[in-house]
């Protein structure tokens, strides 16, 4: 049976579920909350975070003028076979929802950008709580948005994107327990993996390497890359950049299986992307989806769903 993928339109939101072969879109839910980001699947659930919405500043055009400052973010869940949404995080327990990962056994994780922080809660709603929290003063340099979890090795991982267009972002580690009498906000674990990145967004984790989007300024920005893991207190590989030319890369996710990563845009695009040691080695990228409107968060649905 052909894969399909399932993203999220930011604007309006929904939930798509979209065919790899041809292309098509069948909308899952047409109203997924405002600014919809990251995306996972678990057990025929489909689980996915709202940024929230933003007080606009009309006088400032693009997203500069968006203030996403508000506790008016959240989790969210439906089936793969429709229904009625349900909260998983209610309103006002989190400031702005970005890439949702999950860990295989239950548990949710993901990136609070203006919350400054990386949180994590059960599907079953119970157990939220804050794996780490970086200072407000920190700014823009501390907001979390990309998240990968490691759960055979123990380990967290998540992206802190920095200024739009910066050249400051980073990837950071830690343990995914914090460490015995620290708490979220001091925590002696965190290691920087890559600094000085163009703006990195989304994670995707597949067996020692560790691949993501990138939506800085070019020639590094607007990208997909990957790296090897680094050992434990060593600094990042010089990432390798698998593919460019994107309209602000967000959503990502890698079938290992058939040798290609997905990347979706704010441009609207959907693009395959075959990688260079797998079964599709040697295939120009192929654009799924060329919409009209902005795409985030991705996710493959697995096999028979």
């Amino acid at each position: 049976m052909p894969r399909e993928l399932l993203a999220l339109q930011v604007i309006p939101g929904k939930v798509l579920r979209i065919g790899i072969p041809d292309g098509r879109v069948h909308t899952l839910l047409d109203d997924a909350g405002a600014a919809p980001d990251g995306i996972v699947v678990h057990d025929r659930v489909v689980y996915w975070t709202t940024m929230g919405a933003p007080l606009t500043d009309p006088a400032t055009p693009g997203e500069a003028g968006q203030d996403f400052s508000r506790r008016n973010g959240g989790v969210h869940a439906l089936g793969l076979g429709g229904g009625t949404p349900r909260d998983l995080v209610p309103a006002g327990a989190m400031t702005t929802g970005k890439q949702l990962a999950g860990d295989g056994a239950g548990r949710l994780y993901w990136g609070d950008r203006e919350g400054h922080r990386i949180s994590s809660v059960r599907v079953d709603g119970g157990g939220l709580t804050d794996l780490v929290v970086n200072p407000a003063a920190d700014g823009v340099m501390g907001e979390c948005v990309g998240v990968a979890v490691d759960p055979a090795r123990g380990h967290l991982y998540w992206t802190q994107k920095g200024p739009a267009k910066g050249g400051r972002g980073r990837i950071l580690r830690a343990g995914l327990e914090i460490p015995a009498g620290q708490s979220a906000g001091h925590r002696t674990d965190i290691e920087v993996l890559w600094d000085g990145l163009p703006e990195p967004i989304d994670l995707h984790l597949d067996g020692d390497r560790l691949y993501w989007t990138d939506r800085g300024a070019a020639p590094a920005g607007n990208t997909l890359n990957r790296a090897p893991l680094p050992a434990p207190g060593e600094p990042g590989q010089r990432p390798e950049i698998l593919a460019d030319g994107f309209a602000e890369a967000i959503g990502l996710a890698v079938d290992a299986r058939e040798g290609i990563a997905y990347v979706s845009d704010l441009g609207g695009r959907l693009r395959a992307v075959p990688l260079p040691d797998g079964p599709a080695a040697g295939r120009p990228p192929r654009e799924i989806l060329a919409g009209h409107h902005p795409l985030t968060g991705l996710c493959l649905l697995p096999d028979g769903a």
